[in-house]
């Protein structure tokens, strides 16, 4: 290798990205920081910046790149500070990267994700709601472009490693019957469902498995997480809805499985620990030491399954609704349930009332053809809309 590969990571304070920075640091040799961006731990990304010595930083505005620039200059460093979404696809883009981690969560890293795919990147696509969202003009970009798209959701990597290396001429072409996405339940599997009303934001973030922030703890707890991981196996893997079926396996030690129509179920096991599939993206074709510690099955002991019950967990219903009807529905799912989210987050609805915000809005507004980013947009926009005025009437 004549050079370390250069990476930019998108959300870098997140828990993706500070897993991804673990793996980046025990490899220098052969990868580099090119870029490093976060949204409000901004103390944090600095101290980010001083151990990593990026030549970027992306801040959210112009005021917070300024205060950035400064205390970066006091620390010595010559890293150069941007500002907004046009930071984001800069750096995304930039002709010195190889490959960008794109782990901003939300619709927000949509064009970003975007920019480094156009550039032909190297795309370690942690960000499932850019899929979800725009999944048609996505993957039109990706063909076109020539760009790498390799999955770091730990189902989506899994998926990815079971697969036939030819997977993309279609599942019936390479022998697969079903994609098995398994999910852990998250920290309501077993609450009884008169108590869900009642929940808190902290239950609902202390998911038992693993290590994720507030927003994804959420929809873990809602299986809305989940819902959205199928809309984007579908995409990624040129599957229907109906060839995905989610699997609740409590442990999180099978990733996912993979059944092939001659009987064998090719399943990828590991701790739970994002840095197993991002090892593995990072380093595809090769392998690299991540820094998880080898798999102890007699400390396990036992694998459990079960079936999910879609009247505990509504969003799932909802997501593979969205799914099959396509078009716009997948953002407007989207769209709906960040609101939603950041909603019960700030204690302004109870847990169930996700669900419910969700289905008013996939009700109301009708689904259209998203025959560009522009659209996607708008059915996003509209989305919001139609959620803020169910909060503005329902909400405590």
């Amino acid at each position: 290798m004549s050079r370390p590969q250069q990476i930019t990571v998108l959300g870098a304070t997140g828990s993706i990205g500070l897993s991804t920075l673990d793996v980046i640091a025990r490899h220098p040799e052969r990868y580099q920081v090119f870029a490093l961006s976060g949204f409000t731990r901004l103390s944090e990304l600095l101290a980010l910046c001083v151990r990593h010595t990026p030549k970027f930083a992306v801040v959210p505005e112009a005021g917070a790149a300024r205060t950035l620039q400064d205390d970066l200059r006091a620390a010595g460093l010559s890293t150069r500070v941007l500002a907004g979404e046009e930071g984001l696809c800069q750096v995304a883009s930039d002709p010195e990267v190889d490959a960008v981690m794109a782990a901003i969560v939300g619709a927000a890293g949509l064009r970003p994700t975007l920019a480094a795919v156009d550039a032909g990147k190297k795309i370690l696509l942690a960000n499932k709601e850019a899929l979800v969202m725009s999944g048609t003009l996505f993957m039109q970009a990706v063909r076109k472009s020539g760009s790498v798209l390799l999955p770091i959701d730990s189902e989506h990597n899994a998926i990815f490693q079971c697969m036939p290396q030819d997977f993309a001429r279609g599942l019936g072409a390479v022998g697969v019957r079903r994609i098995l996405l398994t999910a852990s339940g998250g920290p309501f599997r077993q609450t009884p469902m008169a108590e869900l009303a009642h929940v808190s934001p902290e239950q609902a973030c202390a998911h038992p498995n693993w290590s994720m922030g507030r927003k994804i703890s959420v929809d873990s707890a809602s299986m809305m997480n989940k819902g959205l991981e199928l809309i984007e196996a579908c995409w990624l893997f040129d599957a229907k809805p109906s060839q995905v079926e989610v699997v609740i396996h409590p442990q999180s030690v099978i990733h996912s499985l993979v059944d092939y129509i001659d009987g064998s179920v090719l399943a990828q096991l590991g701790n739970p620990d994002m840095r197993t599939p991002i090892a593995n993206a990072l380093a595809w074709p090769e392998r690299i030491d991540s820094g998880v510690a080898p798999l102890d099955l007699f400390a396990i002991a036992r694998l459990d399954f079960q079936a999910p019950d879609e009247d505990r967990f509504p969003c799932l219903r909802l997501a593979r609704q969205a799914a099959e009807a396509g078009n716009s529905a997948p953002a407007m799912l989207n769209a709906a349930n960040e609101v939603a989210v950041a909603a019960f987050l700030d204690r302004r609805i109870r847990f169930p009332q996700i669900a419910s915000i969700i289905e008013e809005v996939l009700s109301l507004e009708p689904v259209v053809a998203v025959d560009d980013l522009e659209a996607v947009f708008t059915a996003d926009a509209k989305a919001r809309v139609l959620a803020e005025q169910w909060l503005s009437r329902h909400g405590r």
